[in-house]
């Protein structure tokens, strides 16, 4: 990918009663795309996503979603570390930048933010907003035995004594996001690092976020909202993830917008969960979907 690339604006505002960070790219009157992260991570990791579109004439909010990056951690994780509450950020957020339609590109729990945005069940508003929408290795249902392990690993986030110890943690619970340069491991250890009181150094996200799986039981069963949305869908299903398995996304090809011809579900070689869509053919097919489905 090229050097030569605009820079984004950060920005931080009160949503919902708490402060939210995000960054923004691209020129201020393009056709917008919503670029959320996943479960345990940042904005940042959609910094090739949000390079690529921005070079193309679209605008691109990356938020970090509250208790991940720079958004405030909640002083309430029962009540807020829930898709009901993101889905009302989200749609602050858009009231906030005074936004119409938009193409939502969500990775893991950012699909699923969007799904429950699309389905207005949450958020009546959001359902006309939502152009388009892109789930990366995500769906209305997700395999039991993937939520267990990654609960696991970003419930007791662990510490180590340098950045680059960090690094090695990173590069092997997130290798199924398929190839990253060193350039792009590095900044992926480097934008999700916080340090701790004795100076060890752990990811950047509040653990109290995993007790949405305990205070919240099947909150990312969501097929209701799922057969609701009548935005095209386009489903990046990486191909050996443990946690979108084939015949969920089989089901979602018969229900909802699939019944309505609006799905499409393509498998991503190399990746398991979820491709980092940081490679020209991940890149190029989002946006081949989003230029389709218009403004």
């Amino acid at each position: 990918m090229s050097n030569e690339f605009p820079l984004p604006s950060s920005h931080y505002a009160q949503l919902v009663g708490r402060e939210i960070h995000w960054l923004d790219w691209g020129a201020p009157d393009a056709p917008v795309v919503i670029a959320w992260h996943g479960l345990a991570r940042t904005c940042r990791d959609m910094d090739e996503l949000a390079q690529h579109f921005a070079t193309r004439g679209f605008r691109v909010i990356c938020p970090d979603t509250i208790g991940r990056g720079l958004s405030q951690w909640s002083p309430l994780p029962d009540e807020e570390y829930q898709l009901s509450f993101y889905a009302r950020i989200a749609g602050a957020l858009c009231d906030e930048l005074r936004l119409g339609r938009v193409h939502w590109v969500g990775t893991s729990m950012g699909g699923a933010i969007g799904t429950v945005c699309a389905s207005g069940l949450f958020e009546p508003r959001m359902k006309a907003r939502i152009a388009s929408l892109t789930l990366n290795d995500n769906a209305p249902q997700l395999a039991q035995a993937a939520i267990e392990r990654i609960r696991a690993y970003a419930g007791e986030p662990p510490a180590f004594g340098t950045v680059a110890e960090l690094e090695a943690f990173f590069r092997t619970v997130y290798k199924p996001y398929g190839w990253l340069s060193d350039a792009q491991w590095r900044r992926l250890t480097e934008s999700s690092t916080r340090r701790l009181p004795d100076g060890r150094v752990t990811p950047h996200y509040d653990p109290a976020m995993v007790r949405q799986f305990s205070a919240h039981d099947n909150d990312y069963l969501i097929w209701p909202h799922y057969d609701v949305i009548e935005a095209p869908v386009l489903c990046l299903r990486g191909a050996e993830s443990d946690l979108v398995l084939p015949e969920v996304t089989q089901q979602m090809q018969q229900r909802g917008p699939g019944a309505a011809g609006l799905l499409k579900v393509v498998e991503i070689q190399g990746c398991g969960h979820a491709p980092a869509l940081n490679v020209p053919e991940q890149l190029q097919l989002i946006e081949g979907f989003i230029r389709a489905a218009g403004r």
